[in-house]
């Protein structure tokens, strides 16, 4: 048996010595719950000035931190091994420069397809030299996604709207265009060797995507249920008439509330697309799984909110035969300052970024779990709470510093170990302690192989050292394990440990991160 144990925490007051009374978990072998896609992460904005621009070993070393399941010398992993890498398909408004109407120039992205029909495929040359990395690192799930369709298909011939209607930019016309372009897109990248498991053609369709021209924020496009039913359904026949095997992702909702609930025309999303009943059932398409995605966004201040919003979404879910993923979060709203004041340090963003990861998947039975953007501009030390390294580039954006964040090993502790095909184990707990306690003192997930693997991930909220004991009900007997911990400490991140003896208990520090293998 192989059993690995991961603990997360955050590293605030470790001068408090106190140790709690040991908590023991027992596992069930054949208890299980949803089985597991992949963990990713989206190279968004800032792939094409650093995948183009920046030299060479840094650009590496980026990716490596993204993407390698490999450790050094000393044991330490090098990176996080991501099971998924999500590839922005840009509209055209970077061709259109100030003319797109759109404030930075690093949310305005190239597209493949020519204003005369014509195909450029060395475009998005910085995002491509990511997505060739996480093919070549051996990444499982490549997923497409587009913000919005081309330009030249667009009503306004704007990546954004400049209308408040809640209605797609597409021009009604360019449907069967707008899937062909993608089906292109896929094909040409089958046809190198690089092949997308996925594609979204839809983002977010509840907002509205409107901005004043010249300030608007980025590419994007609301869509309402019909015209989602629309578009996949256009892009499923282009797939088919290609002879393409990628699937398609829907829906991408901007809140888990918009899955089975909500009002407006992009609502509950679950029951208009995957109710059998309905007019807009997406469920006998061939290229599209039985597979709801949605964001993580303002769904996560107060954690009796936070469980019941995807308890309900994972009764919803399972009530229509379907799976839930995760495909979009980051720190946007404030519900990760849980009320304090002042800078939160790294630590805090994440030991709070790896509480969302685990109601997600234990109270949402999310089968993914993807976090918004890999990089962007920013500080390591404080409010990390938009991206997993930490940008510091220099004026033009063709060189700069980085620094990974707590963010990332905290991701790290689910990436890593948790592969595409296990499955979540429920568990027991002698304290007996409900969800909604839990998630200020020691919260637990198990996962398994089915093949004498299995991964259990703790987090530490308290400000104490915790003692852990494991009962592996159904598993063989281990005696030792080895250990990796993530402290607040600058160079405490998946820090590789001494073999221990296993009956003598695990050592959780306070607010703090420990990943265990059991042998």
């Amino acid at each position: 048996m192989l059993l690995l144990l991961g603990v997360i925490g955050n590293g605030k007051a470790q001068e408090n010595k106190k140790v709690l009374k040991p908590v023991e978990i027992t596992i069930d072998a054949a208890a299980r719950a949803q089985a597991i896609d992949n963990f990713g992460a989206a190279g968004c904005w800032f792939s094409e000035a650093i995948g183009r621009n920046w030299p060479q070993e840094k650009k590496e070393r980026i990716a490596e931190l993204l993407f390698s399941k490999e450790t050094d010398a000393q044991g330490n992993p090098k990176g996080i091994g991501l099971s998924a890498w999500r590839f922005n398909i840009g509209g055209g408004t970077a061709e259109q420069g100030d003319s797109s109407g759109i404030r930075s120039v690093h949310h305005r992205v190239e597209c493949f397809l020519n204003p005369d029909g014509t195909y450029d495929w060395s475009k998005q040359s910085g995002y491509r030299w990511f997505l060739q990395k996480a093919k070549s690192y051996g990444v499982e799930n490549l997923i497409a996604f587009s913000n919005t369709p081309p330009v030249q298909f667009t009503q306004n011939g704007l990546g954004f709207k400049t209308t408040k209607d809640f209605r797609s930019n597409l021009r009604p016309d360019k449907y069967e265009a707008y899937a062909d372009f993608l089906t292109e897109v896929i094909k040409h990248f089958d046809e190198t060797g690089i092949h997308f498991n996925y594609i979204s053609p839809v983002n977010e369709p509840q907002w509205d995507w409107t901005g004043k021209f010249g300030e608007a924020k980025q590419e994007g496009t609301p869509w309402q249920n019909e015209e989602i039913y629309k578009v996949i359904t256009a892009l499923d026949k282009s797939l088919e008439q290609k002879q393409l095997k990628s699937r398609i992702l829907t829906t991408e909702a901007a809140t888990l509330k918009h899955l089975y609930g909500d009002t407006g025309a992009a609502s509950r999303q679950v029951q208009a697309l995957y109710d059998a009943g309905s007019k807009l059932y997406l469920g006998n398409l061939k290229h599209v799984p039985k597979l709801v995605a949605g964001h993580s966004y303002f769904t996560d201040a107060g954690d009796s909110a936070i469980i019941a919003t995807r308890k309900q979404l994972a009764e919803t879910v399972q009530q229509h035969g379907i799976k839930f993923w995760q495909s979009e979060y980051s720190m946007l709203g404030d519900g990760f300052r849980e009320r304090a004041r002042g800078r939160r340090s790294a630590m805090d963003c994440g030991l709070f970024l790896a509480k969302l990861i685990h109601q997600d998947l234990t109270a949402g039975n999310a089968a993914a779990w993807q976090f918004w953007n890999a990089y962007e501009p920013g500080r390591a030390e404080s409010d990390t709470r938009y991206y997993l390294i930490a940008l510091q580039p220099n004026k033009d954006f063709t060189d700069g510093d980085f620094a990974a964040t707590k963010n990332l090993w905290a991701l790290g502790h689910y990436s890593l170990f948790v592969r595409p095909g296990m499955h979540r184990l429920h568990i027991r707990r002698s304290d007996n302690l409900g969800a909604e306690e839990a998630a200020q003192k020691l919260m637990v997930s198990a996962f398994a192989d089915g093949n004498g693997k299995t991964v259990v991930v703790a987090i530490n909220y308290q400000a104490q050292e915790q003692q852990l004991k494991l009962n592996g009900q159904g598993f063989s007997k281990a005696k030792t394990f080895s250990s990796y911990v993530t402290t607040a400490a600058p160079d405490e991140n998946l820090k590789a440990q001494p073999v221990q003896i296993i009956k003598d208990g695990i050592r959780l520090p306070p607010r703090s991160v420990t990943t265990v293998v059991v042998n």
